[in-house]
C-alpha cells in the first residue's frame, strides 16, 4: 500500500472534522433527546427509534460498509456520506412528519458508515509510518469531542434557536466540509478499487474477516469497550455524590481523551497497538475493582475513563499496525463500526440487568469481566497471528 512520505496534518485534521460531524449523526439525537418529544408529541415510545436507528444500520452493514467503499473508492465515499448527511439534515429541520424523519435516519445512519470506514482509511494514507499512531489516536477521539462540544456549543445553541435550528447547524457544517474535501483530496493518491461485492459472496467475506485474527482484531475488543464505556456513563451517575455528579460526567470523556493523546501516543512509540489496548485492559479491570470496593468514587471513574483511553487510541492504531492494504484496513474499520454499534447497543441493558439481578457489586463485577475478557480474547487473537 503506498502511503506519505510526510504527514499531511491540515488534511487528516479535516477529516478528523469530518469525523466530529459523523458522530455529531449520534450526538445531534443525543443531547436534546429530552425535548425531541416536543417535535413529535404523538411518537411515545417510538421516540427512542430517532436515536437507535441509525446504530441498528451499523450492525447490520457494518462489514458490508467496508467492503463497498473499497468499491466505491475512499474519496469519493467520504466527500458523498457528507453531501447525503447535509441534506438529511437538512431536511430535518424543516420539521418533516415522524415517519419521514425516521426514514432521513435510516439514510443518515449508511451516511455515517461511509464516514467512519472511509475516513480512517484515508488517514492512514496521508499519514508518514512514524506520525501514523498519533494520527489514528486522533481519529479516536472524534466520538468524544463531538459530544462534549455539542453539550458545551449545541445546548446553548439549542436554548437560543430551538431544536430544528441544531439540524440545521449541523446540515451547513457537514456541506461545507464536504466541499472543503471534494477539493484538498484532489491531488491524494488512493489505493486502487476493489471490485465490487457479489451480493451472494456476502456471506462468505463475513466468514473471512471474522476468521482473520488481522482485520477482526480491532473490532473484537472494541466490542468489549463499547459494551462498557457509554453504558457506565449511563448507570453510574446515581452512585456518584450528587455534588460531584456533573463534573465528574464531564471529566470522564476529557480524561479519556487526554490520557490517549498524551501517554496513549507515547506508549504508541515503543509498544505495539495490541499490548497499549490490553494494557488498558487491564488497567480498565483495576478501575472496575476500585469502583466495587469504594463506590461511586470520583477519582475512580475518572481513572477508568483515563484507562479507556489507552484503548480508544490503541484500537484504531491497530487498523494499519495489522492490516497492509487499503482493502484490509477499509474491511477492519467496517468491523470496527459494527461491533462499536454492537456494544453501545447491548452495552446498558446488559449492566442494567446485571444491577437489578445482583445490585451494584453484580454491575461492577460485570464491568471487571468484560475489560478482562478484552484483554483475553486480544491474546488469543496474538496467538493466533503467530501461528
Amino acid at each position: 500500500m503506498t502511503t506519505s512520505n510526510e504527514t499531511r496534518w491540515g488534511l487528516i485534521l479535516v477529516i478528523w472534522a469530518a469525523g466530529l460531524g459523523g458522530a455529531a449523526q449520534y450526538g445531534k439525537i443525543s443531547v436534546v433527546f429530552d425535548r425531541m418529544a416536543e417535535l413529535y408529541p404523538q411518537a411515545g415510545g417510538s421516540i427512542g427509534f430517532t436515536v437507535s436507528l441509525v446504530g441498528l444500520l451499523g450492525i447490520l452493514f457494518g462489514v458490508i460498509a467496508g467492503m463497498f467503499v473499497g468499491a466505491i473508492g475512499y474519496r469519493r465515499t467520504l466527500v458523498w456520506a457528507l453531501c447525503v448527511g447535509a441534506a438529511m439534515s437538512a431536511l430535518q429541520a424543516i420539521h418533516l412528519p415522524f415517519p419521514a424523519f425516521l426514514a432521513t435516519r435510516v439514510v443518515e445512519g449508511l451516511s455515517h458508515l461511509g464516514l467512519v470506514v472511509a475516513g480512517p482509511t484515508l488517514i492512514a494514507q496521508v499519514s508518514s509510518e512514524k506520525s501514523r499512531g498519533l494520527a489514528m489516536t486522533l481519529w479516536s477521539t472524534f466520538f468524544g469531542v463531538a459530544f462534549t462540544l455539542l453539550a458545551w456549543l449545541g445546548l446553548p445553541f439549542v436554548d437560543r434557536f430551538g431544536v430544528l435550528s441544531l439540524f440545521g447547524a449541523h446540515a451547513a457544517i457537514m456541506a461545507g466540509l464536504a466541499v472543503m474535501l471534494s477539493v484538498a483530496l484532489r491531488n491524494v493518491q488512493v489505493p486502487k478499487r476493489q471490485p465490487v461485492p457479489s451480493l451472494a459472496n456476502l456471506p462468505a467475506m463475513h466468514l473471512q474477516i471474522y476468521r482473520s485474527p488481522w482485520m477482526i482484531a480491532p473490532a473484537a475488543g472494541w466490542l468489549f469497550y463499547t459494551s462498557c464505556f457509554v453504558s457506565i456513563l449511563t448507570v453510574m451517575p446515581p452512585h456518584i455524590d450528587e455534588n460531584l455528579r456533573a463534573f465528574v460526567l464531564g471529566a470522564m470523556p476529557l480524561a479519556s481523551i487526554t490520557v490517549s493523546m498524551t501517554i496513549g501516543v507515547y506508549l504508541l512509540r515503543v509498544l505495539s497497538a495490541v499490548r497499549l489496548v490490553q494494557i488498558g485492559f487491564l488497567l480498565c479491570t483495576g478501575g472496575g475493582i476500585w469502583l466495587l470496593l469504594v463506590p461511586g468514587s470520583p477519582a475512580a471513574c475518572i481513572a477508568l475513563a483515563g484507562a479507556m483511553g489507552l484503548v480508544q487510541g490503541g484500537s484504531f492504531a491497530m487498523v494499519p499496525q495489522l492490516n497492509e492494504t487499503a482493502a484490509d484496513r477499509a474491511q477492519s474499520s467496517g468491523a470496527i463500526a459494527q461491533a462499536g454499534n454492537l456494544g453501545n447497543t447491548i452495552g446498558t441493558p446488559i449492566m442494567v440487568t446485571a444491577l437489578s439481578v445482583a445490585g451494584y457489586a453484580g454491575m461492577l463485577g460485570t464491568v471487571a469481566v468484560l475489560f478482562f475478557t478484552g484483554f483475553v480474547v486480544h491474546g488469543l487473537l496474538a496467538m493466533r497471528r503467530r501461528i
